[in-house]
This record gives C-alpha cells, structure tokens and sequence, in this order.
C-alpha cells in the first residue's frame, strides 16, 4: 500500500509541478521531492508562508490518479501504516506533531493550515469555536432590575407573547434549571440570526450600510449559542427533550421570521421582554445554588475561557455572568424596538457592538 502510494505521488507529483505537494516530515513527503518542493511553495507563496509550511507538519492536497483521470480529494486520510511511520518520525524530530497521537494528517489543495493560538500564559488556545481576542470580562454591575413598562398594544402583544410561552415552560421543567437554561438559550440564539440575516438582505436590496447591525444582532446570536454550550457540558438532555429543542426551534424561528417581517419593532420588544424572563430564570437558579438544592460544581473549562473566568470557579460564577449577558440582550433589543417606535432605521443609531 505504501509502496504504491508513493509511486502515484511521484508520477502525480512528475505530472503537475510544484502546486501539489506535502510538507509533512515523514517518509511519504520525502518522496514528493523533499527540499525543492518546499523551495517551490517558498516562490510560489512568498518566503513567509514557505517558512511556515517547513516549521508545519501539515499536509497539502496532492491528487490521485483514478481511471486514468486526476481526481482531487479536500481531504485524504493516511492509512495506518503511514500515521504510524509519520509519528514516529516526527518523535523523532522537532516536528509540530509532538507524537500526539490524535493528531492527523490533512491534506489540502489550497494550503490553508489550520493556525496555532497561543494563551496569554503560553499555553496552546484548544477551542476551535471561539478565539481568545472574542474572549471577555462580563459586567456584573449591570442593572437586573429595569423593565419596559408595556403601554401600546403592540407592547402588550409581545408582554403576553412571552408569559404564554413561559407557562409550559414551567410545566414542563418545573425546578430543573439546568435543562430549563438548555431550552432557553436554545430559542435565545434564534432571534439575533433572524434579525441579523433579515437585516443582511435589506442592505444588499437598498445598497446601504446596516450601522454595525447586523454584526450586533449575530454577535448576539453566537453569544446566546456559547450559552448552550456551555450548559450542555453542565446537564444532560434526555432525549425527549432533545426532541422537544427540535421541534420548538422549528415553530419559533418561522413565527419570529414571519413576525420581524411584519414588525421589526414588535420582534425586538417581543425579544427584550423574553431577556427579562431570561433574567428571572436565572436568578431562581441562582438561588437554588445558594439553597444547596443543585450541586454548585466547578466551572466548565469553556467557560472559564470563554468569559475569562478564574481556575476555581464554580457553576454559579457562570450563571452569574450568563445573568448578565442576558440583561445586556435585553437592553440591546428594548433599544433597538424604541428606534423603530420613533420612525427612524436602526441603522440611524450607532449599533451596540461587543455590548453583550
């Protein structure tokens, strides 16, 4: 197998010069030319990037030869004698693989390399969902108190939207808070996609710019999603409420589409006040923390990371500042419902961003 793959990457690699190479260290890249394909790569790419692929053991797409045509693959998978024979020899080296066994090689026609982050303290950035520069410090001074009283009927609508919706809620999950928050931020990322990909396809029909909306209300989106994240390392869905997450994100992101569609300003308040019951829940959580009646565990690693937390801290330090998130989505969404209650665009009013 081994013998035969190297004699079609010669014959390929004879075939279509230097765009098809490998920059892994093993025995299987010595036979795709060695130092002048790295060579070429450096004139092809610039000295830089060539000197970031000889530092890198990560392999570029080479194309096989299949009843007597070329046929590219974006991603090829050494069998197992080849991972074998390429950790040993970067063990035996100063390769980037480090003999982690996990480690695989990747071969890819476009050179792109996946990019090495490092933490402050020097430490390897092992998250692919997020980078440290999106990492932050959540403001736990914010007031957890204000609410918009509801006056007009469009406000009372969206009041009395979010309190039906909170009554099978509490049915259903009662005191579990931790499957409770599960539900909720999984109907919590919603809003701030659909708002934002409405938004995205308003600017591109008038030509104009979005005043930073749309990168808030995604920006939105993502934080509610690393909420889900983060609780999902915390409880454990049963499986009847996996498919409850299925079915109520397929009825609430048609009716929140259908309903920013004919009110944006109705949408926003509808979301502002669904932030207050956000809110609400996770004081009671919060409390049946300090009760002893839920396990105050340690943090999860994603979110110590992800909100900058210290080493030690526990379950209820996330909740705290998931809290706090929340108020923030509450004012943002209160906010932008007045801007359209006034006549105006929200893309007339400087938008809120990294305001989580």
């Amino acid at each position: 197998m081994m013998n035969r793959g190297v004699v079609i990457s010669r014959r390929v690699a004879a075939a279509a010069g230097s765009r098809c190479f490998s920059t892994t260290t093993g025995p299987t890249a010595r036979a795709l030319s060695g130092d002048a394909v790295l060579s070429n790569v450096a004139r092809g790419f610039g000295d830089q990037v060539g000197a970031n692929v000889a530092n890198r053991s990560y392999w570029l797409r080479v194309p096989l030869i299949h009843s007597g045509n070329i046929r590219y693959s974006s991603t090829l998978s050494l069998d197992e004698k080849e991972k074998q024979d390429l950790k040993d020899t970067s063990a035996s080296s100063d390769g980037s693989l480090g003999g982690n066994k996990d480690q695989k090689g990747v071969m890819s026609y476009w050179g792109i390399a996946p990019s090495k982050v490092m933490k402050p303290d020097g430490t390897e950035w092992k998250w692919n969902c997020f980078k440290p520069w999106e990492t932050y410090k959540a403001d736990l001074s914010i007031d957890l108190t204000k609410h918009h009283v509801p006056e007009t009927l469009m406000d009372k609508m969206a009041y009395w939207t979010v309190k039906t919706l909170r009554w099978p809620t509490d049915i259903f999950f009662q005191r579990r808070y931790g499957c409770r928050a599960m539900m909720l931020e999984t109907v919590a990322a919603v809003p701030g996609m659909v708002g934002g990909m409405l938004l995205h396809l308003k600017s591109l029909r008038r030509f104009q710019h979005s005043g930073g909306w749309i990168k808030a209300l995604i920006e939105e989106a993502e934080n509610e999603r690393m909420h889900l994240m983060t609780f999902m390392e915390v409880s454990k869905p049963r499986w009847y409420e996996r498919a409850l997450v299925i079915a109520v994100q397929g009825v609430f992101f048609n009716a929140y589409f259908l309903g920013y569609m004919i009110s944006p300003k109705f949408a926003h308040r509808m979301v502002g006040y669904l932030e207050e019951e956000a809110i609400h829940s996770y004081t009671e959580f919060l409390k049946e923390l300090d009760n002893g009646n839920i396990e105050n565990v340690p943090a999860p690693a994603i979110a110590i990371d992800y909100w900058q937390l210290p080493a030690d801290a526990t379950l209820r330090d996330v909740v705290m500042v998931v809290r706090a998130d929340e108020a923030h989505h509450r004012d943002v969404n209160h906010f932008a419902s007045d801007l359209h209650y006034q006549g105006r665009e929200l893309r007339e009013a400087p938008a809120p961003i990294d305001y989580h």
